[in-house]
């Protein structure tokens, strides 16, 4: 095989190229977040870098949930998906991946964006914060969420979850709080705005959140603390796949030191178990060796470094990228054995799974919950959800 360093290119096939020191076919498939969203235009932002260096086209399935971005990646339509925290809820088939045509999902990481500078989180009018007693918002915590109006948004249970962690988090539960709810995501940002809620949940550098820190109500990001193990422990005893970061970017945080505050990787390059590993390989190998082409083409790209990955997160990393990070010095024994104990948490709930699909019980939901909770606590591992 004869390789060619960048940005020459060479078609060994019709329908392949080479650049660098890997090789990808002509065209990739990845679906991606809707058109417009972060995770689409970062994928944008990647197939550019892809054509541009090594005349790869990079072609992008939009997906609106994590449905319809997972069902043709699983069909074997699709070789990629820049997706998000939904493929862990896929992995533990929860929520809608919980419904007896799906079940738990045998998925891989290739490489994941974070650190890029914003940060997942709970934000709060400072006119809440006025009416609790703590002006300008000083020395507000979750723990003062307590009484005031929540944003519930109906049909979204990931969304609710990571709402419920930062409760957890203030030692909060649902029925702490006057739930509200919102038939979307960007209705319960309109109802932030407006001051219908006192407390609604997205990213930091979103668009509705600079609108809303620019109207009358305000907005405040009030901090996590990751050496406090009790709160911590109840936040990630929610939320698992959350991970303290230092917030430097989005409303009201742009131009500041920062504010540890919690994220999760987003988007995600992940791919299911089966896929070629020599395929997935190459990826992971093309998105380092590009990553100069693309960190400022979107915002938030910056976050797929390879100094930013995270090897302890809550999904296991697929054969094909383990190589490359071996090859690049980034693979360690500590990685490996957190790796083979996801790859088995997977295998437990694959098996329940198939044991309770042959007994095809009535109520599949309940069933369900109760086979997937007893065998994880037979396997000795944790139970999310």
């Amino acid at each position: 095989m004869r390789y060619f360093t960048l940005p020459a290119v060479a078609c060994l096939v019709a329908s392949t190229a080479v650049a660098a020191d890997f090789e990808l076919p002509k065209t990739v498939t990845m679906s991606a977040y809707a058109t417009g969203s972060s995770g689409y235009n970062q994928a944008v932002a990647i197939g550019a870098a892809m054509q541009e260096a090594a005349g790869i086209n990079l072609r992008i399935l939009p997906g609106k949930n994590d449905l319809s971005r997972l069902e043709p990646v699983r069909q074997g339509k699709v070789q990629f998906s820049a997706n998000g925290v939904g493929s862990y809820m896929a992995q533990e088939g929860v929520f809608e991946f919980g419904e007896k045509n799906w079940g738990p999902q045998r998925v891989r990481l290739l490489l994941n964006n974070v650190g890029s500078g914003s940060a997942l989180s709970t934000a709060v009018t400072m006119s809440a914060c006025e009416r609790v007693g703590k002006p300008k918002c000083e020395g507000f915590t979750f723990a003062d969420l307590k009484g005031l109006k929540i944003a519930f948004i109906k049909g979204a249970p990931a969304l609710n979850t990571n709402m419920e962690a930062y409760l957890a988090y203030g030692g909060l539960t649902w029925d702490d709080v006057e739930v509200v709810e919102f038939g979307g995501y960007g209705d319960s940002w309109k109802g932030f705005i407006d001051g219908s809620v006192d407390s609604a949940y997205g990213i930091t550098t979103s668009g509705n959140a600079y609108e809303a820190a620019s109207g009358p109500n305000g907005l405040f990001w009030p901090a996590i603390d990751a050496n406090d193990k009790e709160a911590m422990d109840r936040f990630l005893g929610v939320a698992p796949y959350f991970v303290p970061t230092n917030a430097t970017l989005g409303a009201n945080l742009d131009g500041t030191e920062g504010k540890e505050m919690g994220t999760y990787p987003y988007p995600i390059l992940m791919a299911y178990d089966t896929q070629d590993a020599d395929l997935v390989y190459n990826m992971t190998k093309a998105m380092v060796a590009l990553y100069d082409n693309y960190k400022e083409g979107a915002p938030g790209a910056n976050g797929w470094a390879l100094d930013n990955q995270v090897y302890d997160w809550v999904i296991p990393y697929h054969e094909g990228a383990i190589r490359y990070l071996e090859e690049a010095g980034k693979w360690s024994e500590e990685a490996k054995a957190h790796n083979d104990m996801l790859i088995e948490r997977q295998d437990v709930l694959t098996k329940a799974w198939e044991e309770l699909t042959a007994e095809d019980p009535a109520e599949w939901e309940s069933a369900w919950s109760e086979k997937r909770k007893a065998a994880l606590e037979a396997a000795g591992m944790a139970v999310s959800f």
